[in-house]
């Protein structure tokens, strides 16, 4: 019997994918839970698998090929059954090359292998983006040394392994994959990955349809660094995590947010819904772009339990593990470019949210400071944060009063004891 392979839920809003690359060939005999088929979705990547035993008949949607839900991927016939499972390959090998190409690939030397199914080699040990790389660039990752979570290959590792091979004298350069062009002067021209698009569409549109704005202030660091100082020792040996600035800035805004319920809302149609929860987007650099994992019910939080779920989120955007229920919702955002050495900058809004906390590297410099009731120039510790948000429903006095209040309980924390 025919059965066919359709595109499953994707989550919440999520609608379309990409077909990424099919694991499996067209005549390949698959096992139920078998692995068919990655889709690429603007969120996270996830795989399509067999649902009974069978045989692959037919395959329908091409790599490349934008579908959505329901959308027929491909045909599996289950009257014919598996293959022994000794004989069922669990993903798809590379179309076999034509013989002069195989009889070139056996004469390169063994720091360029011969074409082979290499992203599947390590299925579940490498990321989806460095598998397709690694397929595209006709890549073994046996033979790639991994940098992410338990050894895990990520794009960086494929990156450095075929630069490796393009600088080294013994090895041949790959072909370029047929969906990159390239000039003599060195141009390239790469697709842009489904999930490149939908971010840069949804930054465009956040700009359009939001009268955004952007206020500043700054926030002495010195109480807070102080307090890590004295616990990051007992903090790590409690909680096993270290104690970060993170949970001190979500603990902030939360406090902030109370004062000013407008900024953790959002515009529906000619509605203001206020919300009285707080779900709270932790910006996040991953492979293909920035994600936003949620800390959800952020003020009923620890700051351990905080710093943990941060933790669990880094971890997991660098494995490509992040999944739609970690992505989903959120009321308002916080967007540390301090970690890579931003000293100020404008976020951009994360719609629907009507607001965006940016904090933003920490660097001492000479304040004024009140002493003993004099004042006296000190060197402190600084940060720039930086609030834009959406000028239809919040005022700019209320952006404003919300970073000074977020400002008075970074600067004097036990007052965050008291907001909780």
């Amino acid at each position: 019997m025919a059965t066919n392979i359709v595109v499953p839920a994707l989550g919440e809003s999520v609608v379309e994918a990409t077909v990424a690359r099919w694991l499996k060939k067209e005549g390949d005999a698959v096992h139920s839970g078998d692995a068919l088929v990655e889709l690429e979705t603007d969120k996270v990547d996830l795989e399509v698998p067999a649902e009974s035993d069978g045989v692959l008949t037919k395959i329908t949607r091409q790599a490349g090929e934008d579908v959505q839900i329901g959308d027929v991927l491909g045909v599996l016939d289950t009257s014919a059954g598996a293959a022994p499972a000794s004989s069922a390959t669990k993903t798809a090998p590379e179309p076999e090359a034509p013989a002069a190409d195989k009889a070139a690939a056996e004469a390169k030397p063994a720091l360029e292998p011969a074409p082979t199914p290499a992203a599947d080699d390590h299925k579940g040990e490498a990321t989806p983006v460095a598998k397709r790389m690694a397929a595209d660039s006709n890549v073994d990752l046996r033979n790639v040394s991994g940098s992410g979570p338990g050894g895990r290959v990520t794009r960086e590792d494929v990156e450095r392994f075929v630069q490796q091979k393009e600088t080294t004298p013994a090895a041949q350069p790959s072909p370029a994959p047929a969906a990159r062009t390239a000039d003599q002067r060195g141009e390239e021209r790469i697709p842009m990955s489904r999930r490149r698009r939908t971010i840069a569409q949804r930054l465009v549109e956040a700009q359009q349809t939001a009268a955004m704005l952007t206020t500043f202030n700054e926030i002495d660091m010195t109480a807070v660094m102080a307090i890590r100082q004295r616990r990051k020792e007992s903090f790590a040996e409690q909680h096993g995590v270290s104690l970060g600035f993170t949970s001190f800035f979500v603990k902030a805004a939360i406090g902030a947010l109370k004062a000013f319920p407008p900024i953790n809302g959002e515009i529906q149609g000619n509605d203001i819904v206020l919300k009285r929860y707080y779900d709270i987007g932790i910006a996040v650099g991953a492979e293909e772009g920035l994600v936003v994992p949620v800390l959800r019910n952020a003020d009923r939080l620890t700051f351990a339990q905080i710093e943990q779920q941060v933790k669990d989120f880094v971890q997991k955007s660098r494995g490509g593990a992040l999944s739609i229920e970690d992505l989903r919702g959120g009321t308002f955002t916080i967007t540390n470019g301090g970690v890579f050495g931003s000293l100020l900058s404008t976020p951009i809004l994360n719609p629907p949210q009507v607001g965006i906390l940016g904090l933003h590297k920490i660097e001492e410099r000479p304040v004024v400071v009140a002493k003993d009731g004099a004042k006296e120039i000190a060197i402190r510790p600084m940060m720039y944060v930086a609030l834009s948000y959406d000028h239809r429903m919040v005022d700019g006095r209320e952006a404003v009063q919300f970073l000074v209040k977020v400002k008075a309980l970074i600067e004097d924390p036990e007052a965050l004891l008291l907001e909780g």
